[in-house]
This record gives C-alpha cells, sequence and structure tokens, in this order.
C-alpha cells in the first residue's frame, strides 16, 4: 500500500516516476482491456515499487511499451474534476450521473452503480483503475485504498498534502456522492434475517467516505439523499462556492451514518445481550413536521418520528395517517396519543373521549353508536373540543353519529371535535367526516404494540421505564372485605381499573356497565380527585365501582368513608399503604366490597 512515511522515504525520485508511470499505465486501460496476466504484472510491479523501492522492477516495468505514454485522467490537479459515486439506492441515478458529466466531472464508481451509469450512456472511470486492485472479500474491500481516500481527505490549502497527491499520482475527488447498503430495511424486513445476513449488510466502506467527504467538506461535497441531487447540480453550475451549503450536506452526511450506526448497534446489541436497558443508548429521531407552536404559542415545536428498529411497524399515533385537516400542532399528538393509547386497551367497542391529555368519556358497547353517546355524555363540556377515538372502524352511520350528534347539555349544540383517531375508515365514513369541518383532523392508525420502551425528558437527561401494558387479565383482584362483588361489579371495577391507569394522578375513576361516569385527575390529593368525580358521577354513582391509581393513605373520615358514603358498591385499589386495615374497617361497616390489585397505576 501506498502513502506510510516509511515507505515514502526510501523512495527514490526515479523509482516514485517509475511507480507514477505504472499507475498512469493501469489507469489508460480498463479492466476489460487487459489481460489478467497484465493485470496482475502490472499491480504487483507497482506494489513492489511502493514497498520496497526496486529499481530494476521499474526498469523491467516500462519495458512494456503499451504503458508508457498514457494521460491520467484521474488527476484533479491537470484540471479535471472528479465525483466519486457508489450507491445502494439508485434512485435518481441515471440524472445525477448525465449532470454532473455534463458539467465536465470524471466520474469514479463501483460495481453496480458503475455498470447502471454505463447502461444509462454515462462514461464511467472504475474504482479498480485508480487502486490497482479489484474488488475482493465479497465486495468488503473495494475503495478502502489511499488511491481513494487521499484524494477525499487532502486538503487543498495545504501544499504539503498536494505536494503527497502529486508524488504519488493520486487525483482528488471534488464530490463524493454515496448511501449505504439497506442495513435498517434487511433487519426489520417480514420473518427477519439471518445474523450472518445481518452482519454482512453493515457498510464499512460507505461510512468510511462519507465521513472522510463530510470532514473535508471545505473541498468536497457530499450527498446521501437522493433528493439533494438537483440542489448539487445547480450548486456546482453557480460561480459562488456557498460554504453553508457544504456545512449543510456535510451535517446530513453525519446525520445520516449516525442514524445507520445506532441501528446496528440497536440490532447487534439485542442479538447479543437482549436486555431492554443497554449501558448507552442512541435514539435516533427524524423530522416529521414543523410545528406551528409548541404547549403555548411562544414556544417553537417540532415533531420528530423515532427510527429506532424497535418502533418499525409497531404502531402509534406517530405514524398515523391524516386523512384530512388542519396540520396536527403540538399539543394535538399529545392528546391524539393519550386518547389512541387508552381505546387501544379495550377488546369491546369502545369510544374514548380525551380533552388535555385526560379521558373525560369511556364507553364500551356492541353498537358502537350508543358507546359514542355514552362517552360523550360521561361530560359533554370537557368533550366539546376534544379528541374522540374508536378501536373499531368509522363507517358510514358511526360519521353522520359524529357529524351531526348534539351536546347533551342542551340538546342543540352541535359536538365539535379538534381530532378524530380510528384503526379505519370507510369510504363513505370518509367523507361524511370531511364534511363536518375543513379544520376536523382525521387520523388512522395503527395499535401500539406491547412491550415498547417509553422515554421522558427531563432537564439535561431522559428517563427509561417500560410502557404500562398490564390489563386486568394480568392481574389479580383480591378481596379483602367481608362483602363478595357480584359478577358485574367485578365488570365495573375492572373497566375502571382500565380507564384509571390513563388519567393523570392523583387519579379515580368511577365507573358502572362499562361506561365511565366521572373521573377525577391530577389533583395534589386524591380526596379532592374523589370528590370531581363523584360530583361528574351525580346520582348514577348508586351501585358503581371505584378504581384509584394508589392507595388510600387514609380512610375514615377521608376519601374511602366519603365513597361509601355516596353509594359507591366496589372499591378497586392497589393496597399497600400501613393503613390498609383502616380501609378495610370501613368498607365492611357500610357494605362494601374492597378489591386490591397490588399494581399501582401513577401517570404524571
Amino acid at each position: 500500500m501506498l502513502g506510510t512515511a516509511a515507505s515514502a522515504a526510501t523512495i527514490s525520485p526515479t523509482t516514485a516516476h517509475a511507480a507514477n508511470t505504472i499507475r498512469r499505465a493501469f489507469h489508460s486501460n480498463p479492466f476489460n482491456s487487459l489481460s489478467s496476466f497484465h493485470h496482475s504484472i502490472l499491480c504487483a510491479r507497482f506494489r513492489c515499487l511502493s514497498l520496497r523501492s526496486f529499481t530494476a522492477v521499474s526498469t523491467k516495468a516500462m519495458s512494456h511499451p503499451q504503458t508508457l505514454d498514457a494521460p491520467h485522467p484521474q488527476s484533479s490537479a491537470a484540471g479535471n474534476k472528479q465525483a466519486l459515486i457508489s450507491l445502494s439506492d439508485k434512485k435518481d441515478l441515471a440524472l445525477l450521473g448525465s449532470g454532473l458529466q455534463e458539467l465536465g466531472y470524471t466520474i469514479v464508481s463501483t460495481g453496480g452503480t458503475a455498470s447502471a451509469l454505463e447502461n444509462a450512456g454515462v462514461s464511467v472511470t472504475k474504482v479498480e483503475q485508480l487502486t490497482c486492485f479489484p474488488e475482493m472479500l465479497d465486495g468488503r474491500v473495494k475503495t478502502l485504498h489511499p488511491n481513494i481516500h487521499g484524494g477525499i481527505l487532502a486538503r487543498r490549502d495545504q501544499k504539503h498534502h498536494m505536494e503527497a497527491l502529486n508524488k504519488y499520482g493520486i487525483g482528488t475527488f471534488d464530490v463524493v456522492v454515496v448511501n449505504l447498503y439497506p442495513f435498517y430495511d434487511k433487519v426489520t424486513s417480514m420473518g427477519g434475517i439471518a445474523f450472518d445476513d445481518g452482519i454482512e449488510n453493515i457498510d464499512i466502506g460507505g461510512p468510511a467516505m462519507i465521513r472522510a467527504a463530510a470532514k473535508n467538506h471545505k473541498d468536497v461535497l457530499v450527498v446521501v439523499d437522493s433528493q439533494d441531487y438537483a440542489a448539487l447540480l445547480e450548486f456546482l453550475d453557480g460561480s459562488q462556492d456557498d460554504q453553508q451549503f457544504r456545512r449543510k450536506l456535510a451535517w446530513k452526511a453525519f446525520e445520516h451514518v449516525a442514524s445507520y450506526d445506532s441501528a446496528v448497534s440497536e440490532w447487534l446489541w439485542k442479538q447479543t445481550v437482549g436486555d431492554k436497558f443497554p449501558p448507552s443508548l442512541t435514539v435516533p429521531l427524524s423530522l416529521k413536521s414543523s410545528l406551528r407552536y409548541g404547549e403555548n404559542p411562544h414556544q417553537k415545536a417540532a415533531f420528530y418520528v423515532d427510527k429506532s428498529l424497535s418502533e418499525v411497524n409497531a404502531g402509534g399515533i406517530a405514524t398515523a395517517i391524516q386523512h384530512h385537516g388542519k396540520e396536527m400542532s403540538y399539543n394535538n399528538y399529545l392528546d391524539a396519543d393519550a386518547a389512541w393509547n387508552c381505546v387501544s386497551e379495550f377488546r369491546n367497542p369502545t369510544c374514548v373521549v380525551v380533552k388535555h391529555t385526560n379521558p373525560c368519556g369511556v364507553a364500551s358497547r356492541d353498537d358502537i353508536l350508543e358507546a359514542y353517546r355514552l362517552a360523550v355524555k360521561a361530560d359533554p363540556v370537557s368533550a366539546f373540543g376534544g379528541i374522540v377515538a374508536f378501536n373499531i372502524e368509522v363507517d358510514e352511520a358511526l360519521a353522520k353519529e359524529i357529524r351531526e350528534f348534539r351536546s347533551p347539555t342542551d340538546g342543540e349544540t352541535r359536538m365539535f371535535y379538534e381530532i378524530v383517531v380510528a384503526p379505519k375508515y370507510t369510504e363513505k365514513g370518509l367523507e361524511i367526516l370531511r364534511g363536518k369541518s375543513k379544520t376536523l383532523r382525521i387520523l388512522e392508525a395503527k395499535k401500539n404494540e406491547k412491550g415498547k420502551l417509553s422515554l421522558r425528558q427531563v432537564g439535561g437527561g431522559w428517563l427509561a421505564q417500560d410502557s404500562d401494558d398490564l390489563t386486568p387479565e394480568d392481574i389479580q383482584f383480591n378481596v379483602v372485605s367481608e362483602k363478595k362483588p357480584q359478577d358485574n361489579e367485578l365488570c365495573d371495577a375492572e373497566f375502571a381499573w382500565l380507564c384509571v391507569k390513563h388519567v393523570k394522578s392523583n387519579a379515580i375513576v368511577i365507573a358502572k356497565d362499562n361506561r365511565m361516569l366521572g373521573m377525577g385527575s391530577g389533583q395534589p390529593n386524591r380526596l379532592e380527585s374523589l370528590r370531581i368525580a363523584l360530583r361528574k358521577a351525580g346520582d348514577e354513582v348508586k351501585g358503581a365501582a371505584l378504581a384509584s391509581d394508589a392507595f388510600f393513605p387514609f380512610a375514615w373520615k377521608d376519601a374511602v368513608e366519603e365513597a361509601c358514603e355516596s353509594g359507591i358498591g366496589v372499591i378497586a385499589e392497589p393496597g399497600g399503604s400501613i393503613r390498609d386495615g383502616d380501609a378495610v374497617d370501613c368498607c365492611n361497616k357500610y357494605g362494601v366490597s374492597l378489591l386490591l390489585t397490588n399494581v399501582r397505576h401513577f401517570k404524571h
């Protein structure tokens, strides 16, 4: 190989001239015009010259007359401009190659990319003509060579860099266009991929070229995205050199490689250990949209999609399809996520209405129209301007009901919503909903898979935890009171418990007959949350179920006793307080069933 200080120090001027002569000879003859014998002779002699400085060999090599006086088309020093192209995804390659050729660039390329360019009528110099080596090791080694990386990394403003290139006959590259093996697509494909196949889809030469070009972006334009081809050609055709444009491409290149490496790291960690919480974690995020503002108008905001392998095809609001309406806002995403996460918990046809990330109405019925009406009825005031979510298809009948339903408070005001979200829509259903309002956002989402990693930002860091995926089927409702719940009461307790996990703490939910009657959320103490829930439930509280997200610290003359006095029939709570005995005694006094779940559902 060339380029080491030791070898450079031992090569005489005569030897260097001979080495350059051989290199020029090789560059002037494509592989298909050289016999394998001549190829091996030239390469072998060149390596001997560069490593051992045998003048005799250079003299013998020069005895081949057909190799002496050929030009050196790869040398940018002579005024030629070079572009290096090596692509896995060859989208718009012909457009790029033709455009560069028209601008006077000599194009150097590898394997399949070179063939594709030639088929498009673009002249190509193959990489092996520069490196004097064929692709080897099943394609693992083709561009990892000083004749390539020297031409990318050399600084044009450093005299000794240019002298080194000239000494070894290395030309510079002005443009490097590279994208990588489709590792991400391969390891997330249906049916998975064998470990050895995954390893072979890890790109080595590509990231090396991208990083080299991005580092030397002052002199080398690096492109990793076909969407930038037009801007690249326009820039090269211009008269001014915009360093900001170069820096933007360099940033995009490093970001591209960083995202690629994060996918490899995530995949390899799962293949090796499988623990959900690795010692270090990189989360690749891709900008989906800039938002009008954040939580408040004075806060700027944007929305990113998590590109981690674990999120591929895993569902959720981030990948929802918007069929209609205004662009989503910061708060829209939060509320839609809360509504979708809640409604997806239920097996039976269910409607959930959310306001400010809290479910204010939930109902399950075989008749989804009835479920919708009951969900709104739970808190019509809060439901107005909220988000309504369904876990089944929205058809023509349901769409008409959503469009025309009047508020239960006055029977006249047509209900207004910011968002409707469902797993799918019929064509007619969509048509009807679009007619409700120009601004109504209509989202189609896929149910979240279980077992996701939940991330939440705090100042200076992130908190990571398992998602709260438990359902009533996953736990035990242990009866600790004298009164045993009836089957319908147990069903009501399970429904309330499933709702309360989605309500902000301190959380209380009162439910009966598979519908929410009232909820209290976000209060500094549980007693206040209880009072809010009781007020919303009204007279329907008699015989209803109450679920609490955490244990009751006090019972007598506090939340438990007030619930019992109001007519609650069954209470479900985690337990774990040192005063659990008081709660049991209180429920026994009032003839209320008390169930302990041993599962807390704090939601902050």
